[in-house]
């Protein structure tokens, strides 16, 4: 029996969007092969979610589940009642639906296969080999991979573990496409491929601009008064930024290509702010009365 996606990921049909996306997420984090990687009742639970956001997740075939086109599978529905599979004597009869006829598909005419058999006629239909369904996950990955791109190894809900490339850039929403990593053919053809629904983790220190990443880097008042150096962080390892002489909060220093990688790269712009190494030295605070004379 097909899986009742609604069911599996435990939200009504009434459901937003946003619901249908949280319930996913909580319970494909909780389930995931990492955590729980020799429990194979928790694999086969991370299957059937994310099958089930397979089918809530994409607009188009949500919109045919509800409409009892395709089953929890994602197979088109076929006869309902009668004989197993809806045809008399038992046999299985489904179809696509294309174009603007549900008879119209890949599988042929349902009718058609019926009265041909009976009567020895009828036109007869060759699908050919039919790719196996995409599988979608969605993935967390760092600040820093999303702008400097990377190399991750991440596990598929079969266990497979595969390196997968990050390219520098990416944003949140945006999919990776994993060729032939989704389910097997039903019948002989090209596997279906995996679709990776990319979320980047924000960042504490950086924010994204574009292709430019922006920072505040805190420096000393001796430092804003006479220049010095001081050690910044970028994503791509930590580097030494030159602040001249006289300078005031809220300026801003560029770091050129320090942003997202590309070709070209971006930049990162570090706006200084100035903080007092100790408040309460008695040297500066007398230096301040007499500056208010």
């Amino acid at each position: 029996m097909a899986l009742d996606p609604y069911s599996v990921l435990g939200v009504p049909r009434t459901a937003s969007e946003a619901e249908v996306k949280k319930a996913y997420r909580n319970k494909a984090k909780a389930l995931h092969p990492d955590l729980h990687p020799d429990d194979a009742k928790k694999m086969e639970e991370f299957k059937r979610v994310s099958q089930a956001w397979d089918i809530l997740g994409d607009k188009d075939k949500k919109a045919k589940f509800d409409r009892g086109e395709i089953d929890g599978d994602g197979n088109p529905a076929g006869f309902p009642g009668g004989a197993p599979g809806g045809g008399p004597g038992g046999g299985t009869y489904r179809w696509e639906t294309r174009g603007g006829s549900p008879f119209d598909g890949a599988q042929g005419d349902p009718f058609e296969e019926i009265l041909g058999g009976m009567f020895g006629g009828g036109r007869r239909r060759n699908p050919g080999p039919q790719k196996g369904r995409d599988i979608r996950y969605r993935v967390e990955i760092s600040f820093e991979d999303s702008v400097t791109g990377a190399r991750r190894r991440m596990t598929m809900a079969d266990g497979t573990a595969l390196d997968v490339n990050i390219p520098a850039g990416i944003e949140s929403g945006q999919s990776l496409r994993l060729k032939s990593q989704g389910q097997p053919s039903p019948n002989g053809g090209a596997p279906g491929d995996a679709l990776l629904e990319v979320e980047i983790r924000p960042s504490r220190i950086w924010e994204r601009d574009g292709k430019d990443l922006r920072m505040t880097v805190p420096i000393s008042l001796q430092t804003a008064l006479l220049g010095g150096s001081v050690e910044v962080k970028t994503p791509s390892g930590p580097v030494t930024l030159k602040v001249p002489p006289g300078s005031n909060s809220d300026a801003q220093l560029r770091l050129r290509g320090k942003g997202v990688q590309g070709s070209p790269p971006g930049n990162l712009y570090a706006r200084l702010k100035i903080v007092l190494d100790d408040p309460a030295d008695s040297g500066l605070r007398k230096w301040a009365e007499g500056r208010s004379k």
